[in-house]
């Protein structure tokens, strides 16, 4: 019988299952080897703002597949429901945070249009396969997430900072990591800072905006990717009336096998 104690060898499938069934953990490290996807739904109305902002900002925001006014489907997982198979959901109104909850089935519109971005967490196992350690996930804690000085390129209506997400990298280990990356550009690529966190305007490791903590071992460095919560910032910042995110770290397991996000 799968238990928690098993997530990585969960099919996605199964790993959906629990979720609707009211399991909310992190997703990182589940159902290994298939893709994981970042969550936003829009009203329709904000759904074209939502979509350039994706097209001028690819490295942070590359959308796989963006679903029809109302419709809770995806084709990267058929037959599953954006609604009830992701493991937590945040609301949004008018830019600030109005609750997280395991179910957001109540609270889709009939003209809602969601957005899947690749997420990070897609090429760990790529990551993992050439024996780069993932600090967050021996640890067991969800990977450390920051908002930057940097700013996106606005598109219509949204604006706002880049989120990074960092990994604790060892020295001698960085630029196998870089090289692995930038070979997935469909889930973020390669690294847009490697050392010193102040030149993304990250005051302390220690404090990340989401996520969890991660304590470095001697010799790693700190390597930041691009985000999927990176709209979330954008919500933050351009207050929309509505809308509803995955929280962070707590992904949608699709049926795409990682190894397809691969161009290199």
């Amino acid at each position: 019988m799968t238990t928690f104690d098993e997530p990585a060898t969960l099919s996605p499938r199964e790993a959906r299952a629990l979720f609707r069934a009211g399991a909310a953990r992190p997703t990182t490290g589940w159902a290994n080897g298939f893709t994981q996807t970042n969550l936003i739904a829009v009203p329709e109305d904000w759904a074209y703002d939502v979509l350039l902002f994706c097209q001028r900002n690819p490295q942070p925001c590359p959308v796989l597949d963006v679903s029809d006014p109302g419709d809770p489907s995806t084709r990267l997982a058929p037959g599953a429901d954006l609604r009830t198979d992701l493991p937590r959901y945040r609301v949004w109104q008018n830019g600030a945070l109005s609750g997280e909850v395991p179910d957001a089935s109540g609270l889709w519109r009939s003209d809602m249009v969601s957005f899947s971005i690749g997420c990070s967490f897609t090429f760990e196992s790529a990551l993992a396969a050439e024996g780069i350690p993932l600090r967050h996930v021996d640890q067991g804690r969800n990977v450390a997430m920051y908002v930057t000085n940097r700013e996106c390129v606005p598109a219509g209506r949204l604006h706002g900072p880049m989120v990074v997400s960092m990994r604790q990298i060892p020295e001698d280990r960085v630029d196998d990591a870089v090289r692995v990356t930038r070979g997935m550009p469909a889930v973020h690529g390669a690294p847009v800072h490697i050392g010193d966190p102040a030149a993304l305007g990250i005051a302390d490791l220690g404090k990340p905006d989401f996520g969890d903590p991660v304590d470095a071992e001697p010799g790693d460095v700190p390597v930041f990717w691009a985000c999927g919560v990176t709209p979330q910032a954008a919500l933050m910042a351009s207050r929309p009336p509505f809308a509803i995110t995955h929280a962070p770290g707590y992904m949608f397991v699709t049926d795409k096998l990682d190894t397809e996000f691969k161009v290199a």
